[in-house]
């Protein structure tokens, strides 16, 4: 049937010229009757020699099998493709195959959803622009009824803004925040976490602190995606870790702490990690740590941001039972959380007397030292969180000593060059403390053979400075040492 070629000269063989000139006065005898009556009418250009009176072959009606063979052939080669859409285009003259073409075909719609998915999949940067006259049907989808079909487009979406900022700059004023935001009020678990991954995927943006996150801000989202975080335990992890990853960006933003803290996230997120902390398993479920992690790195953030206010929010001692709780549970499979704890647990004790109090009283530092022997990076954290207890005086540095009496002789192997500089610097910096509130930690040090170790640094250029300085304060009385720098918040990674 698709062979025949439907193209007819009209009654008594007219030729084409004589076509056109008889189209040309229909028409403006139609322009005419459209201005004295206001007529609606449609145009449809067809090959010029086809006949203009209604004499043209009709086609018979497809069926829907043959309407999706033809679909198929679309995403087929391009000699294929151009052959089904000569052979739709002929096809549609026909009023029921019409029909059937615009009727609801779910089966056609996800079998398109799918293909463009699996384009924007691709690691070629032209795909993503080429896919842009599709973002409107994308967004209008999401308003549907099927759960699938909801989920496949926001995964798209989702891969498309990541690669393309053509992309992302027509899909905000086509108001893809707004729809997000009622998105997020779906029941349907597999909508939430799709939805999680799209909006992560544009707060990952360059511009999102400019152009993104404030239209975030100004909806529901924020608002939303704190208490699906909060809830993760009780309705699925899934959505809740993409959503505690979203609140990281936002914070990460430096844009957005103040409405955060407005909207409650600092309890909310520090009554999260509690339960997360008393809820682990002595095996705790792989996935677990995926959820864990953003939201000790937003609760770190936001003491990076907002300091000392923020601690008074969260000044509860089960905090630091909390995070050495989950050190314990996740440090053997998964170390990289050894540098998620500490991270907090340095905001929590930088200038904060009360914290710095607790990890004493409830005799944490013991477990704290055992992390001394992991990376480079722990490392630093543990020493970092050390100066900021021996920083608060005389009396926390005895009880730092007395909590740790082997505290000096482990410190020597660290400070043993070579080493890393940022290892031997912290290092450096916990012995000019304890020195200028213990002199008899320095006593002990001499007895150790610790002048020898200061007099190699001497050689390095980073620490000559710093290890003539405390070969001094062992060579003159107690208390003529220089002045103690105050300890900082260190920002989780981004």
């Amino acid at each position: 049937m698709w062979g025949r070629r439907l193209r007819w000269t009209g009654p008594g063989g007219l030729g084409a010229e004589e076509l056109r000139v008889r189209r040309r006065e229909r028409e403006a005898a139609l322009r005419k009757a459209r201005r004295e009556q206001h007529l609606v009418s449609k145009r449809l250009l067809r090959e010029e020699t086809e006949a203009e009176d209604g004499a043209e072959m009709v086609p018979e009606p497809l069926s829907e099998a043959e309407v999706l063979e033809l679909l198929k052939g679309m995403q087929r080669g391009s000699e294929e493709r151009k052959r089904s859409l000569k052979q739709l285009h002929r096809a549609l003259r026909n009023k029921e195959t019409q029909q059937k073409f615009v009727s609801p075909l779910a089966d056609i719609q996800m079998e398109a959803a799918h293909c463009l998915h699996e384009l924007s999949h691709s690691s070629d940067p032209a795909v993503a622009e080429a896919c842009l006259p599709a973002t409107p049907y994308l967004l209008t989808y999401l308003s549907g009824h099927s759960v699938e079909f909801m989920e496949l487009c926001l995964y798209t979406l989702g891969n498309l803004v990541v690669e393309s900022e053509a992309v992302r700059k027509q899909l905000l004023p086509q108001g893809i925040i707004p729809v997000l935001a009622s998105c997020i009020q779906s029941p349907h678990q597999a909508v939430l976490e799709a939805l999680g991954y799209a909006l992560s995927q544009l707060l990952q943006a360059k511009e999102a602190p400019t152009e993104i996150i404030p239209l975030v801000l100004d909806s529901p989202l924020p608002q939303h995606m704190l208490r699906l975080v909060c809830s993760g335990l009780k309705t699925g992890t899934g959505a809740a870790v993409e959503f505690a990853w979203c609140l990281h960006y936002i914070i990460c933003s430096h844009t957005a702490t103040t409405s955060l803290l407005s909207l409650g996230a600092l309890p909310a997120l520090t009554s999260l990690l509690l339960h997360l902390a008393s809820e682990i398993p002595p095996n705790p479920p792989e996935g677990l740590e995926l959820l864990v992690c953003p939201v000790l790195r937003c609760l770190s953030n936001l003491l990076a941001e907002q300091g000392f206010c923020c601690q008074n929010q969260v000044l509860d001692q089960r905090l630091l039972v909390a995070l050495f709780l989950i050190l314990q549970s996740f440090l053997q499979h998964h170390p990289f959380m050894a540098q998620e704890c500490l991270c907090l647990l340095n905001n929590l004790t930088a200038d904060e007397p009360f914290f710095c109090s607790a990890l004493l009283s409830l005799d944490l530092l013991p477990a704290l030292l055992q992390l001394l022997s992991s990376s480079q990076v722990v490392r630093v954290l543990v020493l970092t969180v050390l100066c900021n207890v021996a920083v608060q005086g005389a009396g926390h540095c005895q009880e730092l000593l007395r909590a740790l009496p082997l505290l000096l002789s482990l410190l020597l192997p660290l400070l043993a060059p070579p080493g890393d500089t940022q290892v031997l610097g912290q290092g450096l910096e916990l012995l000019h403390l304890l020195f200028l509130h213990c002199p008899e930690a320095a006593a002990d040090f001499l007895r150790q053979g610790g002048h020898q170790v200061l007099e190699q640094h001497q050689s390095i250029p980073e620490l000559q400075e710093r290890a003539g300085a405390l070969l001094e304060m062992l060579r003159q009385p107690p208390g003529t040492s220089a002045c103690t720098p105050c300890p900082t918040t260190l920002p989780a990674s981004s």
